[in-house]
């Protein structure tokens, strides 16, 4: 296929239909170290898709250390093409220190509406030993549907443990994964 030199109107109509697809996935994925929640240590109150979570030991991380959030955003933004989480909220800019992870996710949404489209379905796997989420998922699924502004049928989240393997195993880290599918509005 030859590519003109100059732009002509079937090449750009060829172009958007690449540059902006139907459908767009993306993955996200987010791991925070656990220690004592402060004073005692440097972790933050444990607190996933908005919730919060008893449990003596916390995120270490620049902004709430909300790893759902987290990697729902960088789901999104990823599907976007977009820079990641790190590099628009950098955990160097006192702006974020302590920042409620939902601005995060806000943003990424108004990303994907500014660029044409609409959440299709999300996937999050949240991967700890330690506090059980299963009793709390209606309501993390809840929160992100509403940030999203999607119905709670297009959020899934499921809880793993790491069978007692390694640092997450351990209890000293929480790990998630997000895939995201957007659609053209």
């Amino acid at each position: 296929m030859r590519i003109p030199s100059v732009p002509d109107a079937r090449y750009s109509v060829a172009m958007a239909a690449v540059v902006s697809p139907p459908v767009r996935i993306g993955h996200g994925y987010d791991l925070h170290r656990l220690e004592p929640i402060a004073p005692e240590g440097a972790g933050r109150p444990f607190i996933l898709a908005g919730v919060r979570f008893e449990h003596p030991l916390g995120p270490v991380g620049h902004s709430d250390g909300d790893a759902v959030y987290h990697a729902v955003t960088d789901a999104i933004l990823g599907a976007l093409a977009q820079a990641d989480i790190g590099q628009l909220f950098s955990d160097t800019d006192p702006r974020y220190e302590g920042a409620d992870s939902k601005r995060f996710v806000e943003a990424a949404v108004a990303l994907m509406r500014e660029a044409g489209y609409t959440m299709g379905n999300l996937d999050i796997t949240v991967i700890c030993q330690r506090p059980r989420i299963a009793p709390r998922k209606p309501l993390m699924i809840a929160n992100v549907a509403r940030l999203l502004g999607c119905p709670v049928q297009r959020v899934n989240l499921k809880g793993k443990t790491h069978e007692e393997v390694d640092a997450v195993g351990e209890g000293r880290a929480v790990e998630v994964h997000a895939v995201v599918l957007l659609e053209k509005t």
